[in-house]
């Protein structure tokens, strides 16, 4: 396998796997609430740390961008974006309209394994009591629950809104504590019933209200938002 170019550079396949690297972490990083919304990502502290040249780092906030986890602003470079609490309530009205639509799709391409799988996810999230883990749980369970969408428009978009809310319910779910666990592991159970039987429209109608009650509760909580 070729790992230079004639002129001694990285070959494609290396530099997009370095870039594929630097996506991975810096993706973990947002999404875990260590790289806050609002704070600027130097390329050069970037690939300093991690040991990269600055190409495949511009390359991996291109790969973000698109995922919804950073933006550009013109001569000041990426940042991870922040959101005011109207575009939060107005993302999660759109996923409260999208999901269950790419739930209704992913149903019928479910298998039994899959569908074990998503009930395997749930014990877990009813058995941690630590948030980050069921942070990282609950998107996998809903994420996993849209698999079998065969629109790939739809699944990507999907999987924007949540990059881009994902801080806003880390600080909510801070915030309300375990103690109001039982209603999202009831809802789950919900969903996922409907999902076992192959009702779509039952799945899309508690998938709904799941998605709402998370944006009115928010709402309820403006300094999650200062």
């Amino acid at each position: 396998m070729t790992t230079s170019t004639p002129d001694g550079g990285p070959s494609p396949l290396r530099a997009a796997a370095a870039s594929q690297r630097v996506a991975a972490h810096l993706r973990d990083a947002i999404l875990s609430g260590a790289i806050a919304p609002g704070t600027r990502i130097r390329q050069e502290e970037v690939a300093e740390r991690l040991g990269a040249s600055r190409l495949p780092v511009r390359e991996a906030l291109r790969i973000l961008e698109a995922e919804g986890l950073t933006e550009h602003e013109a001569n000041r470079g990426a940042r991870v974006p922040r959101l005011t609490q109207h575009e939060v309530d107005v993302v999660y009205r759109m996923r409260e309209r999208l999901e269950p639509l790419a739930l209704a799709q992913s149903i019928p391409a479910l298998d039994r394994a899959a569908v074990e799988g998503l009930a395997e996810i749930q014990r877990s999230i009813e058995a941690t009591t630590d948030i980050g883990d069921f942070l990282a749980l609950d998107r996998e369970f809903h994420l996993r629950s849209y698999a079998g969408c065969g629109v790939q428009q739809l699944t990507a978009t999907v999987t924007r809104l949540w990059n881009s809310t994902q801080h806003y319910r880390r600080a909510y779910v801070s915030l309300s504590g375990p103690g109001r666990m039982w209603v999202i592991n009831s809802e789950h159970r919900l969903i996922l019933d409907a999902v076992e039987r192959g009702d779509a429209v039952d799945a899309e109608r508690f998938l709904s209200g799941h998605i709402r009650r998370t944006r009115i509760e928010l709402g309820r909580h403006p300094e999650i938002f200062e």
